[in-house]
């Protein structure tokens, strides 16, 4: 396919996704909007270009197939509609986000089998962990052209264990694992500068060790595509890889972007028409059941 045309593609898709984004939350009348819109195209970068999986064959073990661990659970809606968009299950489940006996619950969990999940998430902090012991796992194995990755909340970066994993990733070289960080600069409780300021992510990470990348336009999906590619590149030198990526919460509607209200607040009926009208359908809504 044509470069041109596939980027047309996927921003179409970008824009799809944010509307599932939108109506989901909305229909659930819970969720958490502000993160997933500002994660998409990290999404649909990972999953439609740089990935190797196989939707139709997911297993938990996925041997000779990319892992990939959402650490903030909490923006599982973006996460749900690029699955489903990948061809991991039907588009039509996502009307079921967050509903009782529902496989798409607020945080993704492995209970209900849901394909594409490996892991509950949603405790922040713990994901890194996880992701170093399967790319650990995948060298044991001798699984070695697959590669672990991993999102993070900039907000999560408070977690005492995001830390000592760190620690234990560089200092191990834990050289087939990318970890992306949202860099949007807002959590629940305000602007993370305020809650608990950060410094300089570059240098900490680098002082653990960690190659380190930044893309300052996280919502550009070329700029996003060709960072994770950077990344792969990096890989199987002696250190495991860190992206921050710079993004907006909320991106993508006027009145959410980069607020930290929207961290944890459903659109109403009268806020959902006015977002979508900023959001032409492109590839088709997802049916209510």
């Amino acid at each position: 396919m044509n470069v041109n045309v596939r980027i047309r593609y996927l921003k179409n898709l970008c824009t799809q996704v944010r509307r599932d984004i939108l109506r989901m939350v909305n229909n659930a009348n819970s969720g958490h909007p502000g993160g997933s819109l500002g994660c998409t195209e990290f999404f649909v970068a990972l999953y439609q270009e740089i990935m190797h999986y196989d939707p139709k064959k997911f297993s938990m073990e996925g041997k000779k197939e990319d892992h990939f661990f959402l650490s903030n659970g909490h923006i599982s809606p973006v996460y749900y509609s690029v699955l489903a968009r990948s061809g991991f299950f039907s588009i039509k489940e996502l009307s079921s986000f967050r509903k009782l006996n529902s496989r798409l619950q607020g945080h993704p969990s492995v209970h209900g089998n849901l394909p594409g999940i490996r892991i509950s998430s949603g405790s922040l902090g713990q994901g890194m962990s996880v992701s170093i012991g399967a790319a650990i796992s995948k060298k044991l194995s001798k699984d070695n052209n697959s590669l672990i990755y991993s999102l993070h909340g900039d907000g999560e970066l408070n977690e005492g264990q995001i830390w000592e994993s760190v620690l234990y990733a560089g200092s191990k070289g834990i050289d087939n694992y990318i970890a992306t960080v949202d860099y949007n600069r807002q959590q629940i409780d305000g602007n993370t500068d305020e809650v608990l300021p950060l410094g300089n992510l570059k240098k900490k990470f680098e002082s653990f060790d960690w190659k380190v990348l930044e893309e300052l336009k996280g919502n550009n999906i070329q700029k996003v595509i060709n960072i994770l590619k950077t990344a792969k590149n990096k890989t199987g030198k002696g250190r495991p890889v860190i992206i921050i990526l710079y993004t907006e919460m909320g991106y993508g509607v006027d009145f959410m972007v980069g607020n930290n209200v929207w961290h944890g607040k459903s659109p109403n009926e009268e806020e959902l028409k006015k977002a979508l009208l900023q959001l032409p359908e492109t590839l088709g809504d997802f049916p209510k059941i």
